[in-house]
């Protein structure tokens, strides 16, 4: 497994803390996508291991929750709410538009790397619609006239880490 000794050192310190331990499954997926920003086959291989499970249950842990990826993303991670109060609130032309200025398609990563942009079910944020999370930061009130602001605003903030 291709994981930091202090990814290694926390599932490690996990797996006694259940009293089954395949119990453990979903918070090493965790662990190991927040370190790899995905989960890999081998990746999944290895946990079933650990964990002395079959690996198509693993696998079915990783298909069953959208929050789990199996493919790399993009150094920025965009999600567009678009449930009916952003739907209703203009977030399915904001989506398309940021796809525009960011030159990137729906549910796959940008050419040069940057980002990705889904479309996903409620950010949970309806009073404050339409929202699109950035990474792990929730935007509110981003109307379709302020996405190409908006863009350029992740633009520069992209810049500013890649450096």
């Amino acid at each position: 497994m291709n994981l930091s000794n202090k990814s290694l050192e926390k599932i490690e310190k996990l797996i006694p803390r259940f009293p089954l331990k395949q119990s453990a499954a979903l918070p090493i997926l965790h662990i190991v996508q927040e370190e790899k920003g995905y989960i890999s086959k081998e990746d999944i291989q290895w946990i079933a291991e650990k964990l002395d499970m079959q690996p198509i249950n693993v696998y079915g842990l990783v298909t069953f929750y959208p929050m789990l990826r199996e493919e790399p993303i993009g150094k920025r991670h965009i999600k567009v709410c678009r449930t009916l109060s952003c739907a209703l609130q203009g977030s399915y032309a904001l989506c398309k538009k940021l796809q525009e200025e960011l030159n990137c398609p729906l549910n796959e990563t940008s050419e040069d790397g940057n980002y990705t942009i889904e479309f996903v079910e409620c950010l949970a944020s309806c009073g404050t619609a339409p929202v699109v999370q950035v990474d792990q930061v929730l935007h509110e009130n981003i109307s379709v006239e302020k996405a190409s602001e908006f863009a350029q605003q992740i633009r520069k903030e992209t810049e500013i880490n890649i450096k």
